[in-house]
């Protein structure tokens, strides 16, 4: 007789997972439970933007717990505030200045210190530029400050070449403004500038070798190459840095902040520190800070769409 064969169907073993994967999970999972605890559950104090701001409490927790709503009271306060205006005009100037000068300054220098055929004294100007990045902005302001008293190097410099005849008092409100760029810019140079060095470092050198041979000068290597390949870089921090228009940085505000220049130095940033942390108006100034991210948000739906038809490179 014959033997009937039987069909086998394919068994499917259940999957063990290697020590590497495991050990891959557990980091990840480090990474969200820090998020979720850091990020998103202190979101539940936005609650607090739409509580009575007159509500007598000792502590934030019970403001958030028992306070009553008073729907968008805290908003309209400071909308109506008599600092507004000037807040806001600080605010929207000094950053739109420093997108317009800081913004495309790092790309420039990229650009010119990438055409420089010495390797050493590339990697010289590279480390000399982006050491003031690790430098806290109390060290640097602190250092900052010094140089810029009346008695200091600035002012002994510009009278030596005989620029000013009295010294300058960069304290005041009228210089605020170009202290403030001048110190983001030197700061901030250095990280930008190796970022922007990178994306051109990716870009394939058999293209400059193509347009080398079509007869193709530096200023049009530059124009037609260099710039369109690194494009989604400057897009991206274009979007990044419109998105954080109304943020100045408390820390380097604060740090050449004082009574002389307030009308000229008063941000949203330390607006928000003087209210909620000084004068502990809570349920106010997390009202202004939700007005700060809802504009952020908007402007970067907006700018990435607008990039995008452009360019068409966009973040999301």
């Amino acid at each position: 007789m014959e033997k009937k064969e039987t069909m086998k169907f394919p068994t499917r073993k259940s999957k063990k997972w290697k020590s590497s994967e495991i050990e891959l999970f557990f980091m990840a999972m480090l990474g969200i439970i820090f998020v979720l605890v850091f990020a998103y559950a202190p979101m539940f104090g936005i609650v607090l933007a739409f509580k009575d701001p007159n509500y007598p409490s000792v502590s934030i927790v019970q403001s958030l717990l028992n306070a009553p709503f008073v729907g968008f009271q805290n908003f309209t306060n400071f909308f109506t505030d008599p600092e507004f205006s000037k807040v806001m005009w600080n605010t929207l100037g000094l950053n739109i200045l420093q997108l317009l000068i800081n913004f495309p300054a790092p790309i420039i220098f990229a650009i010119l210190l990438s055409e420089i055929q010495s390797k050493k004294f590339r990697k010289v100007i590279q480390t000399i530029t982006y050491f003031p990045y690790f430098l806290s902005w109390v060290v640097f302001g602190g250092i900052i400050l010094i140089l810029l008293e009346n008695n200091g190097v600035i002012n002994n410099v510009l009278k030596a070449l005989h620029f000013i005849k009295d010294p300058i008092n960069f304290g005041e409100a009228k210089h605020f403004w170009g202290t403030i760029i001048i110190t983001s810019l030197i700061k901030g140079l250095g990280w930008g500038e190796i970022i922007y060095i990178a994306a051109i470092a990716g870009i394939d050198p058999q293209l400059y070798e193509a347009a080398r041979m079509d007869g193709a000068n530096r200023w049009h290597r530059i124009w037609h190459i260099t710039i369109p390949s690194i494009a989604p870089t400057i897009v991206l921090f274009f979007i990044l840095s419109l998105s954080g228009i109304l943020n100045n940085g408390f820390d380097h505000i604060y740090t050449f902040q004082n009574a002389i220049n307030l009308d000229k130095s008063e941000v949203l940033d330390t607006f928000i520190y003087k209210n909620g942390i000084v004068l502990q108006q809570y349920t106010y100034t997390t009202a202004v800070g939700l007005f700060k991210s809802v504009v952020a948000i908007i402007l970067l739906v907006a700018g990435n769409k607008i990039c995008k038809k452009l360019t068409g490179n966009g973040v999301i």
